[in-house]
């Protein structure tokens, strides 16, 4: 299977994000990873407009109805679209993002909640997703599937690219879509922060006790 992985950071954070990733065959292949331009910030962007949580509805991992704003309203929220297939970015910057949740204290990961939402609907399953999301560290972590012009749809006006998988001639996959986090405030559900690919999990271990608390990291 071959992918491709592209991310612009939201205008208005005036960055982007441009990775290449590629496996040859199988699920158990190793990818080959060439990434073309990363920003060397690792840190919260912080936005001067709050984004706004988007209003979606879909399908956990227990195959149960799952209403974003209604299940984390008032709730610290990292937000992340990608998908299980990915050989390598979206496993890194979910372990990542595991780690440091694992860090916290039990109180604070008890309020912070972890959302990854599929781009790739039609592989991801919610038991492929919960296993995998089991496999990142993630056992904690909200996995969501259903309908991709949803999905898509949800994604845009946070400006993250999500555009559907294609087929290629040559009987490979390609999945393009952003590669930002997105760090919502328990304080007023918006969207202040904005991650990078390049975004370790020592930065995210530094930065999530204040964004649980809604302060700029």
């Amino acid at each position: 299977m071959r992918t491709k992985f592209v991310g612009a950071v939201l205008a208005a954070a005036a960055a982007l994000t441009l990775t290449a990733c590629g496996g040859s065959g199988g699920s158990g292949d190793k990818p080959a990873a060439d990434v073309s331009a990363e920003p060397a910030r690792t840190g919260a962007i912080t936005l001067d407009s709050p984004k706004a949580k988007p209003d979606l509805v879909l399908t956990d991992t227990s195959e149960k109805k799952y209403e974003l704003v209604k299940e984390t309203k008032g709730r610290p929220v990292l937000l992340y679209f990608g998908y299980t297939y990915c050989p390598d970015v979206c496993s890194t910057v979910v372990a990542d993002i595991a780690a440091a949740e694992k860090k916290l204290p039990k109180e604070d990961q008890d309020k912070l909640q972890v959302v990854f939402v599929t781009t790739d609907p039609e592989r991801d399953t919610p038991k492929r997703m919960r296993e995998w999301l089991d496999a990142q560290g993630g056992q904690d972590i909200v996995g969501l599937t259903g309908d991709f012009a949803t999905i898509q749809a949800a994604a845009k006006p946070l400006g993250i690219l999500v555009e559907p998988a294609k087929k290629e001639k040559d009987g490979s996959v390609t999945v393009s879509h952003g590669a930002e986090v997105v760090g919502f405030s328990p304080k007023d559900d918006g969207g202040h922060w904005i991650y990078t690919s390049s975004t370790t999990s020592e930065q995210y271990t530094k930065d999530l006790p204040k964004i649980i608390k809604g302060e700029n990291p």
